[in-house]
């Protein structure tokens, strides 16, 4: 390779430079329509770095602030050679630079048909000595949004996925100027970052963003597939934009690692779209993608109903009698799975003393065999909730064992919400957590397990580590691939994601599990929000959405309960069992309506026709579009206005619209308006909810 190397695939466009000293660079990547305009200067294209890596006790040879720029050796790594391949999931490309007793290999995967680009960096140490690694880049790009009339500032929005326990999903857009950053000089010291240090990847942000280009509407989206700790960050350098991916650091997460001569350290992966357009675009490739990575399950393919016993019904105190009305209310309703949640193992107050996993005798006489082959009999697939990596602080098995199952910092326990933090590293906690899985799966009977995870261990652990940080990574490997162990022993065993709802929304989890328990908000008019936004972080058939009619509303409150999960999977709890006869109509009826859209949800485009969800939004839609076929879910939400025009340019003029859930419904109005795409909807109140169905006409198919 020398001079610039053009890559084309998939609708992406990349450059590439070698210098006849041997520095590598990559000057463009966007959208292959876009124009690529690196940059002539040369003192600027010495800034387009491939990759940053920091060693400890080697100069950070930039002005930079917080900024991981200038980093040493990556900063005088040079070109050893590049290889160009392709394997099942389509072309990778692999650079190889070495500098400073390090080998580094960027590697760029592309999806065939998605315009996405999964990059890793491999850092092997090639001297004989240890060097001290205190950050890698994942991705590393320099010169977004260079093409277009106006300047960066003028031109350039950030889109930030603000995430929260109950508020989950809540993506803001912001002018790069109303964050901070301006351009006062040809570089700044200010940045706009995200991250996240701990256990709970996802509590204040998704490990995703997106910048784009107003000039050109091209867009760069982004996710970290981190299930730990994770860190982006987007500033200017030689009068340009620059972007920076990574798993954990020193700075921000306190992550550093001894890597010992011979060895290899491998960062955090993350996938880079380029779409053309809105958000939309953008987030029907990243769909695409996720698709295309996740851990194939036939889960995914079927999409079952399942019942949970915990959301607004019996909130953590389950026992036989009250397990009964509801199974029956459960097979009735058409529900596949029923899954028995939080307590069936406790008295009295449990919450930190669990940790053996031994159903109550009080609650469950004879076990939980009995409960599970009765759920059998009634047609659906038992399942129970866990939280395995965690043990109470008053649990007996914890004065048991040695501090080596749990995280330690500064020689203690690390304690957090009355838990212990189990640490993967360790194969004593391994097997301790497949006996579980075994007895759970193979003596219970269950086919299903609610994997739930209530704290946030921190920085990490200090044990057998370099770091805080390294400890926790390597745990969080080690963990990933426990759970890898436990689908290939069981491969129909359907696992449940969830960390207090929405607190893990990572594809470093969700590429291995199925489903995603998407939040743990109890209002039904809250949920809305996050059901309708939940495809930004996660496939649509993997957002596990609360149904939970309650017997003391009314039809509207059960209509949107239902609404809000059937163009997502259906978690149906609530007590069915004391609706109304017309209640339980509805949810009856909403059932067997979801089960006719199953096989075009696991394939559809999501769109949000009147832009991303947000709380306090008047009006909401948003939709999943299959073929000649757009499923749309509209909500009114607190709108003074009972009529919304909702945008669907892309379709053609003829259309046939029916609302279709709930059926025959004379209270909403709706019409087509196909001169001007746009579909009118009249709600007859506040808080209504509808799902239409929009299908092409015969002669207006391409």
């Amino acid at each position: 390779m020398n001079g610039i190397m053009t890559i084309e695939e998939n609708g992406i466009r990349l450059l590439f430079e070698r210098t006849e000293e041997g520095d590598v660079r990559l000057l463009h990547l966007a959208g292959a329509s876009a124009q690529a305009a690196p940059p002539t200067e040369k003192k600027h294209r010495r800034t387009f770095r491939m990759v940053e890596v920091q060693v400890t006790g080697e100069d950070q040879d930039d002005h930079h602030g917080s900024k991981h720029l200038g980093t040493m050796p990556a900063k005088a790594m040079t070109y050893v050679r590049h290889i160009d391949t392709r394997n099942e999931s389509g072309r990778k490309l692999a650079f190889e630079l070495e500098g400073g007793g390090l080998r580094a290999t960027c590697h760029y995967q592309f999806y065939d048909g998605i315009p996405v680009v999964r990059a890793w960096t491999e850092i092997a140490n090639v001297s004989d000595e240890a060097r001290g690694i205190e950050y890698v880049s994942s991705f590393a790009l320099t010169g977004i949004a260079k093409e277009g009339p106006r300047s960066w500032e003028e031109k350039t929005r950030v889109y930030l996925p603000h995430n929260a326990w109950c508020g989950e999903y809540q993506w803001k857009s912001y002018a790069v100027a109303e964050l901070g950053l301006t351009r006062v000089y040809d570089f700044s010291m200010k940045r706009i970052a995200c991250q996240s240090t701990g256990t709970w990847p996802t509590s204040e942000f998704l490990p995703m963003g997106c910048v784009e280009n107003e000039d050109t509407s091209e867009l760069l989206l982004w996710q970290i597939e981190a299930n730990g700790s994770w860190h982006w960050e987007l500033s200017d350098v030689a009068s340009h934009l620059y972007l920076r991916l990574s798993g954990p650091t020193e700075n921000e997460n306190g992550w550093w690692k001894r890597l010992l001569p011979g060895e290899t350290f491998v960062s955090v992966p993350a996938a880079v779209v380029a779409a053309q357009g809105s958000m939309d675009e953008a987030l029907r490739a990243m769909t695409a993608y996720r698709r295309a990575l996740r851990r194939p399950h036939p889960d995914n393919e079927r999409l079952p109903v399942v019942f949970n016993d915990y959301m607004n019904c019996l909130n953590a105190d389950p026992d036989w009698e009250k397990e009964m009305p509801l199974i029956e209310a459960a097979a009735k309703a058409g529900c596949e799975y029923y899954c028995v949640d939080a307590g069936w193992y406790g008295e009295g107050s449990w919450w930190d003393s669990v940790g053996e996993w031994q159903p109550s005798e009080r609650r469950f006489p004879g076990g939980m065999k009995p409960l599970f082959e009765h759920i059998r009999t009634r047609g659906m697939i038992p399942g129970l909730w866990l939280e395995l990596e965690v043990m109470g602080v008053r649990c007996p098995l914890a004065e048991r064992v040695g501090d080596d199952w749990f995280f330690v910092r500064h020689g203690r326990r690390v304690v957090d919400h009355g838990r212990y933090q189990l640490d993967y590293r360790n194969p004593e906690v391994v097997r301790f957590a497949d006996s579980v899985i075994d007895r759970v799966v193979g003596e219970y009977g269950a086919g299903y397990i609610k994997m739930d995870y209530n704290i946030n261990a921190g920085l990490g652990t200090e044990r057998e580590a370099d770091s805080f940080g390294d400890g926790l990574l390597r745990h969080n490997r080690a963990y990933l691939a426990w759970i890898e162990s436990v689908l290939n022993r069981y491969p129909d065993l359907v696992i449940e994601s969830c960390a207090s709802g929405g607190m893990r929304a990572d594809y470093a989890t969700l590429s291995r599990l199925s489903l995603h328990s998407a939040t743990d908000q109890m209002d039904y008019r809250r949920n809305a929000v996050i059901a309708a936004a939940s495809a930004t972080a996660a496939t649509p058939e993997q957002c596990g959405i609360w149904s939970y009619p309650s017997p003391e509303g009314d039809a509207e409150e059960t209509i949107m309960n239902m609404v809000n999960a059937m163009l997502a999977r259906v978690c149906l709890s609530g007590r069915l069992d004391l609706l109304d006869e017309a209640g339980f109509a509805l949810v009856r009826q909403g059932v067997q309506v979801y089960k006719t859209l199953r096989e075009a949800i696991r394939i559809a485009e999501p769109v949000w026709p009147l832009g991303l969800p947000f709380f306090g939004q008047p009006w909401m839609s948003y939709g999943l579009r299959s073929g000649e076929r757009l499923l749309l879910a509209v909500w009114r939400m607190d709108g003074e206005a009972e009529e919304q025009a909702i945008p669907l340019a892309s379709l053609p003029k003829g259309c046939d619209v029916a609302c279709i859930y709930p059926a025959r419904d004379a209270s909403a109005r709706y019409s087509w308006d196909g001169e001007a795409g746009v579909l009118h909807v009249r709600l007859p109140g506040k808080m209504n909810a509808r799902l239409f169905e929009l299908r092409v006409k015969e002669g207006e198919r391409g």
